[in-house]
């Protein structure tokens, strides 16, 4: 256990002891926000730290449980990932970018957990990875290979599409990147939202997030629709920090046809099987 996860645990426990004077035991379910990476991860995170003002509920301030190290890129060993999804206490709220594999279905999905799970269109993440790759995350395993061997935005955006199969790192095609992920969509335990919902019906959308936390075993103190305001007052899209737009349906400003036939090829039927296209005849 490294050294800054150690004054996390030890702050942990601060937080989890000023919000047992305010609300008593601790006895809420964790509520944890997984994503696609570059899918709205902080706008999640934030409706759900809106919980600690609604009940006893409190952010954990753990790090991200993720399943690929981000200075190396590489696969994290699923031990690890399991003991860190341990750390979490009842009424911790997390978050994190995690695969659906039986053993995090299991950790994730039991009783006293509430998870969420968010994802956006794939051809907006694109864009937002071509944008995160180049130039808000330096310290990025592709940075360098995107702003030394990559010249144009649509260069760039060809990779984010096609991946880097011949590194030795894993980077898929956007299909294959997603494919790990769409198992959550199957699970009945896991609210499934896209990001897009939080900006059409943001009081619908979050009438879901609070009807789900109450489901899993959450007790808010406030009626519901003071909690929807609640959560919804969370939402501050400039507190991310790796906010840029924020839009849905941004893509369209960056595909041309050829991106445009080179995403449908490498996508094959995954905007279907998202909700976001009926079939392939789009543009």
């Amino acid at each position: 256990m490294t050294l800054t996860t150690r004054l996390k645990l030890f702050r942990r426990r601060a937080r989890r002891a000023a919000a047992r004077l305010r609300w008593g035991a601790l006895d809420a379910p964790i509520l944890f926000g997984n994503s696609f990476p570059k899918s709205g991860t902080h706008l999640l995170t934030q409706v759900l730290e809106g919980f600690a003002a609604l009940g006893p509920a409190v952010v954990s301030g753990l790090p991200p449980v993720v399943t690929f190290d981000g200075p190396t890129g590489r696969p994290r060993p699923l031990a690890h990932i399991l003991a860190d999804l341990a750390r979490f206490q009842p009424g911790d709220i997390a978050y994190g970018h995690l695969h659906a594999e039986p053993e995090i279905w299991a950790a994730l999905c039991r009783p006293g957990v509430a998870p969420f799970f968010i994802y956006r269109d794939p051809r907006d993440v694109v864009v937002s990875h071509v944008y995160y790759v180049t130039e808000m995350e330096p310290n990025h395993v592709h940075h360098r290979h995107y702003t030394e061997k990559l010249h144009t935005f649509e260069e760039r955006l060809q990779v984010s599409i096609l991946g880097l199969p011949e590194l030795d790192v894993p980077f898929p095609d956007i299909a294959g990147r997603f494919a790990p992920y769409l198992g959550w969509l199957e699970r009945p335990e896991v609210l499934c939202l896209r990001y897009e919902d939080f900006l059409a019906a943001p009081e619908e959308t979050l009438g879901r997030v609070s009807d789900h936390a109450a489901r899993r075993g959450f007790r808010s103190r406030a009626e519901r629709s003071r909690a929807i305001e609640i959560l919804r007052a969370r939402i501050d899209p400039k507190r991310s920090p790796t906010f840029r737009s924020g839009q849905a349906g941004g893509w369209r400003a960056h595909f041309t046809p050829e991106i445009t036939a080179l995403f449908k090829q490498a996508s094959g039927d995954l905007l279907a099987r998202l909700g976001y296209e009926e079939d392939a005849d789009w543009a």
